[in-house]
């Protein structure tokens, strides 16, 4: 068998993106945030890029300094040593300048020489100003199992317990699964004394195997008289979550009223106690987009938060010297390397405005009803008629929304929230599916807690409000969405 290697040519067309045009996609599809952290990226990366001062020149009021007492005159003056005297003055001069230099080095105490003479260190200032991350669970409970007081044995049971113990509390396996008969010196009698003493640590319901389990190590830790809370959750549980409240009434020896008050017991106990402990913190939501009616005007404003994001500019110094023939060619093609990404970013945070105010402002126009009304009047939009409409592909329009937020007299909604499907009432009106959601949540609100309405009838409401031709299965649909029962559950005695 011979190789050889040929050549051969081939014309073709690929599509390929530029370095600028991807990195334009990416500026777009960040939110302000983000966007704020690789602003200060690139200032770090980049020598040439630096933040543009606000001129300060027109802000000041210049004014005549006030006149001077002769004394001070002599002081402030220039020190120029005269040629046309005796240099009395001059020599006057000086001596009280001393004078004045020892009262001042008397009231301002001993000399103490700075142990930091350069630049501060940005990096060391921001570990120090970060905040400790929360403890967790785990270290939590590992704190408290250290001070308890057991069997040796016991104590490397309740260690295994404790690292099977999942966020919301709960031990998420079976205590015959944590004994190895192989491995581990401890038995199950160890590991059941070890589960109860782990069930006494703080929160409170921490090491429950269920719900049931969870609600009991509570009670039995109040300080007020659970009993009967307690005899209906070990002995009625089943029925209590499928509020069979007059069976349970009955079964008990006892009115509907006494259930109900011990119903709204049990309602303030915590089902993930686990959660107390290293919960995570909310992110704050910066809106991109705010939009409002000025001066209590009819029209509304569309505006970009614009005042968030530092202003950049090029190095004058850097440019020029990267076009000056005198510097090696290594240092110039350094910063013309440097000036040109510079100037890529600075066009892609610009035309990153541009697209999101034209995109905002098209939204706002479709939406005129809901910003003056509310959610009721959400219509159904497209994203292909914003992008026809702003001249874009869709996938601009999607980058540009995806992560953002808008803010107006309703709250920071996203900005997705305003493209969704619906569908058309009789008279030819376009309800979106965010509209409909809204008024199901009104009806369920408003329905009859004694006798609540089922799906079929809550299908004919809202026919009755003028959203007809929904089928039952999207009703249900979108019940189960919002998180909201049936009507037997939803049912109150």
């Amino acid at each position: 068998m011979k190789l050889e290697m040929t050549g051969q040519m081939r014309m073709e067309q690929r599509m390929k993106l530029a370095p600028h045009m991807i990195q334009s996609m990416e500026i777009l599809q960040l939110p302000i945030l983000a966007l704020q952290e690789r602003i200060e990226q690139e200032l770090n990366d980049n020598p040439v890029l630096e933040l543009e001062e606000p001129s300060i020149a027109d802000d000041l009021e210049l004014s005549e300094p006030p006149e001077s007492a002769p004394d001070e005159e002599i002081n402030e003056k220039d020190l120029v040593v005269a040629t046309d005297n005796d240099r009395a003055d001059d020599f006057e001069r000086l001596d009280s300048l001393e004078d004045d230099f020892k009262d001042f080095i008397n009231q301002s105490g001993p000399y103490h020489a700075r142990h930091d003479a350069g630049e501060r260190d940005r990096k060391l200032e921001a570990l120090n100003n970060t905040a400790a991350p929360p403890q967790s669970l785990h270290d939590y409970l590992t704190d408290q199992w250290r001070m308890v007081e057991a069997d040796e044995l016991v104590k490397k049971a309740g260690s295994a317990i404790i690292d099977y113990i999942d966020d919301r509390g709960y031990l998420s396996v079976r205590l015959e699964q944590l004994h190895n008969k192989d491995r581990d010196p401890f038995t199950v009698d160890h590991l059941a004394e070890a589960l109860r003493l782990v069930q006494q640590l703080d929160p409170p319901g921490v090491g429950a195997r269920d719900l049931r389990e969870c609600l009991l190590i509570q009670l039995a830790q109040s300080a007020e008289d659970m009993s009967f809370e307690y005899r209906l959750v070990a002995d009625h549980m089943d029925a209590l979550l499928e509020n069979r409240l007059p069976d349970i009434a009955k079964k008990m020896e006892c009115g509907i009223d006494r259930i109900k008050q011990a119903v709204a017991h049990l309602s303030k106990l915590d089902t993930s106690p686990g959660l107390q402990v290293g919960r995570s913190e909310n992110i704050a939501i910066t809106p991109d987009v705010i939009v409002d009616s000025p001066n209590g005007s009819d029209e509304l404003s569309v505006r970009l938060t614009e005042n968030d994001l530092p202003s950049l500019r090029l190095n004058p110094y850097y440019t020029r010297m990267a076009q000056d023939t005198h510097v090696s060619e290594s240092a110039r093609k350094f910063l013309t390397n440097n000036v040109r990404s510079a100037q890529w970013i600075i066009e892609a945070i610009e035309q990153r405005k541009n697209t999101l105010l034209k995109v905002a402002r098209a939204i706002v126009r479709h939406q005129q009803d809901f910003f003056e009304k509310g959610s009721l009047y959400l219509r159904p939009l497209p994203m292909s008629k914003i992008a026809d409409e702003v001249g874009v592909h869709l996938a601009t329009v999607s980058r540009a929304v995806s992560g953002k937020y808008l803010q107006c007299a309703w709250g920071i909604l996203p900005l997705r929230k305003f493209f969704s499907g619906g569908t058309e009432d009789e008279n030819g009106q376009a309800h979106s599916w965010e509209a409909i959601r809204v008024k199901l949540q009104q009806i369920i609100d408003e329905e009859d807690k004694t006798n609540p309405l089922n799906d079929d009838q809550i299908k004919e409401k809202l026919a009755e409000a003028g959203i007809p031709n929904l089928a039952r299965r999207t009703i249900a649909k979108y019940r189960k969405l919002m998180n909201i029962p049936t009507a037997r559950f939803r049912k109150r005695y």
